[in-house]
Order: C-alpha cells, then structure tokens, then sequence
C-alpha cells in the first residue's frame, strides 16, 4: 500500500514537473509552436532548443536505466519491443503531424492548456478523444 502511494505521488510530481516545463519553455503555447513550424515565414528557433535539451536529458536517463536491473522506485522496467515501421505508425506519425502543424498543440500541450482552463485545450482533448475512439471502431470493423 505505501509502495502504491509512494508511486502515485512521484508520478503526479513527474507530471507536474513536465507541465511546468512546457508552460516554462512556450510548448503550451500554439502561437509559438506554429511560429516554430513556420520555416518558410517568421521562424522561431527557440523550441528547438528546448527539444534537444528534452533529447538530451532523456538520452542520459535511458543509457543510466538500461543498465539498472529496476527502476529506482524497485519497479520493473517495461521496454517496447517493436521496431518495425508499420502503416498503423507511419499513419498515426501523419496524423500527429498534421494536427501539430494546424493547431499548434499535440496532447501533452493540450492537457497543460486544459489544466489552466484553456478553452482551446479542453477543445484539442475532446476531438482528440473522437479521434481515438474513431480509430478504435474502425480498426474493430476491418478486424472482422
């Protein structure tokens, strides 16, 4: 029970920690995100920078853990192991992309806006949930 506790705690701080991030580095913000994808126009290279110290920082955290029996929190790690390019994952990486470059927002973002009361968020994270919902019906009818 406290192992429990003691998880759900330093994930909700993990989480929070994250979302402070995005909100600190502008990722939270459409207008400088599409600002960042805008490379024909007025680009802004400042999320770039954020992206590779997120690399980075991450890069270093997965050397340290793949060489740790468990994580430091005494749970097991869970490592993905597909490595094949599919249409499901060329097509889920197209949608995301088209989404992130209409709007400005992909769901991290989305629910930091939606945690600020963000009208545009709550929005991004109600069709983002039809969309999920949508794929989950499609790809039960074509399994039939």
């Amino acid at each position: 029970m406290l192992q429990h506790r003691f998880l759900s705690i330093s994930a909700f701080i993990c989480g929070l920690l994250f979302g402070l991030g995005l909100l600190m580095a502008g990722m939270a913000n459409p207008a400088k995100v599409l600002g960042f994808l805008d490379i024909a126009g007025l680009w802004d290279p400042s999320l770039a920078l954020v992206m590779l110290g997120a690399i980075a920082v991450t890069f270093v955290a997965f050397w340290f853990s793949k060489k740790m029996p468990q994580s430091l929190l005494k749970t097991k790690f869970h490592w993905p192991d597909a490595t094949a390019i599919t249409r499901p994952l060329l097509a889920g990486s197209a949608l995301f992309g088209l989404g992130w470059g209409l709007v400005g927002l992909c769901p991290g973002p989305a629910l930091v806006l939606a945690g600020t009361g963000s009208v545009e968020g709550l929005i991004f994270i109600v069709f983002m949930l039809i969309g999920i919902r949508l794929v989950d019906y499609f790809q039960a009818r074509l399994s039939t």
